[in-house]
């Protein structure tokens, strides 16, 4: 068996869709694991984010999963985060997410802004199963508080890369 050290991280990108009052749209995802303490009671918001395909642009996956998850269409890369961000997956979930190929993930998050309207938003799921169940606009230093543990030091780093486009 494969120890956790061991395996690679999944490459991932992650938005943040800001609309015109400086808000950022988060998502409630459908839940998929029982609540505990690792995996965050409650805590199932979060920004669109999604794998990398092979030989993909990272822009371009921005774009795709932006669509995906959102439905949205309507929004221009203005910012992208200097850095890959890491996370490890709690121990129990290692090998139930990503059929255990993956340790966490490594995600490159960009900002963008919407230059539609909220109408435009579709979490029925485009092209696959709907990932959340309710979306709304908050402020983006609230992120953090939002997110599941795992995921928390990962929204303090987008929150600082991006805290100059929220003012």
């Amino acid at each position: 068996m494969t120890s956790h050290d061991d395996l690679p991280y999944r490459p991932c990108v992650g938005v943040v869709l800001f609309n015109r009052e400086r808000l950022v749209w988060v998502g409630h995802r459908i839940q998929q694991f029982k609540d505990d303490e690792a995996t965050g009671i409650g805590m199932w918001w979060q920004m669109p984010q999604g794998g990398v395909d092979k030989g993909e642009d990272l822009r371009e996956a921005a774009r795709r999963e932006l669509t995906e998850e959102t439905g949205v269409r309507s929004a221009e890369i203005i910012a992208e985060a200097p850095d890959w961000f890491y996370y490890d997956l709690p121990p129990q979930l290692v090998g139930v997410s990503w059929k255990g190929r993956y340790r966490g993930q490594k995600q490159r998050w960009f900002a963008m802004q919407l230059t539609g309207d909220d109408s435009e938003v579709d979490i029925s799921g485009i092209g696959h199963k709907p990932e959340f169940d309710d979306w709304r606009w908050a402020p983006l230093a609230d992120l953090p508080e939002l997110i599941v543990p795992f995921k928390r030091n990962v929204y303090v780093q987008v929150v600082a890369a991006f805290a100059h486009l929220a003012a």
